[in-house]
């Protein structure tokens, strides 16, 4: 919200200029006149000169004391109310996800027993697979890559690859990345294929009543994160890469976990790659490390 305070100094009108009317005298009368006032005559007071009606016009009322303060005072209102709306705008107003010192990403709206809960992708105004890339390394604690990794665990719970898709790298963004013939049929038929896969073989491993299960957590193991330079894996450009982060959920009062494959970054945000295995000899999803408990996360130079 802005607001602005205007504050207007006037004058009042413009004074008009007045002058005698002037009676008949002679020409010689008419030189003694002016000498006198101009101290032709010796004794003559001098007068001085005399303000034009357009000199006088100009002349404004000074703003008092209690106008000034009022503009001082509606300016730090206006001040505080704008760097308030900022603060919120970029994020320092978002209390109700804090930081966590773990890198991890907790869910804090509870999939309920027999619904489940859709958190919509979060909307920007330009689709950030056609910018290009940037060295940022991704915060695990920002709103979009919260938001992307709930998406993922609702579309394991109810087994649609499509709303597990905000979590997952852009084809945009891959099609800008790769140095292949056909990126965009390698997105669509291997990469986001055996993603869909392995979202089914998620979404079995938490049984017959899988809406019962509540996302924890998302552990990253930032420490593990690492650049991969252009020209590696048959990349045109660079990107961050983190192996073996686990999703943490409860079921039935039991804490279970299964990992990531791998993660990696497109302008500053975490996106799931491979969810299951990043190389398969077969047309199966995968569970990657399925663990009772929170499991643990191993280092890896994968690309």
């Amino acid at each position: 919200m802005t607001a602005a305070a205007e504050h207007v100094v006037g004058g009042g009108p413009r004074a008009q200029a007045h002058t005698p009317a002037i009676e008949p005298t002679s020409r010689s009368t008419i030189g003694r006149e002016m000498s006198r006032f101009s101290g032709g005559e010796p004794g003559a007071p001098s007068m001085p000169p005399r303000q034009s009606g357009h000199h006088r016009a100009r002349r404004r009322r000074r703003p008092s004391p209690l106008s000034i303060s009022l503009i001082v005072t509606v300016a730090v209102v206006v001040a505080l109310a704008s760097g308030l709306a900022a603060w919120r705008t970029t994020g320092g107003g978002h209390s109700q996800r804090a930081p966590l010192a773990d890198s991890a990403v907790h869910r804090r709206d509870a999939i309920h027993s027999g619904s489940t809960t859709t958190v919509p992708a979060p909307t920007t105004t330009n689709n950030p697979g056609s910018l290009p890339q940037t060295d940022s390394f991704p915060p695990t604690n920002s709103p979009p890559f919260q938001a992307d990794m709930a998406a993922l665990w609702d579309g394991v719970v109810s087994d649609s690859p499509t709303i597990a898709l905000p979590a997952f790298f852009p084809e945009q963004a891959y099609e800008q990345l790769k140095a292949i013939s056909d990126a965009q049929g390698d997105y669509e038929n291997r990469l986001f294929h055996d993603y869909s896969l392995d979202i089914t073989a998620a979404h079995d491993l938490l049984g017959a009543n899988p809406s019962s299960a509540v996302l924890v957590a998302v552990d990253v193991p930032e420490r593990y994160g690492h650049w991969v330079p252009p020209g590696v894996c048959d990349n045109r450009t660079g990107y961050f890469e983190v192996a073996n982060s686990r999703v943490v959920y409860q079921q039935d009062g039991v804490t279970h976990s299964f990992g990531i494959a791998s993660l990696i970054s497109w302008r500053g945000i975490w996106y799931v790659v491979h969810l299951g295995a990043i190389l398969r000899s077969t047309e199966t999803g995968v569970v990657e490390d399925p663990e009772l408990g929170t499991g643990s996360s191993a280092p890896s130079s994968t690309c």
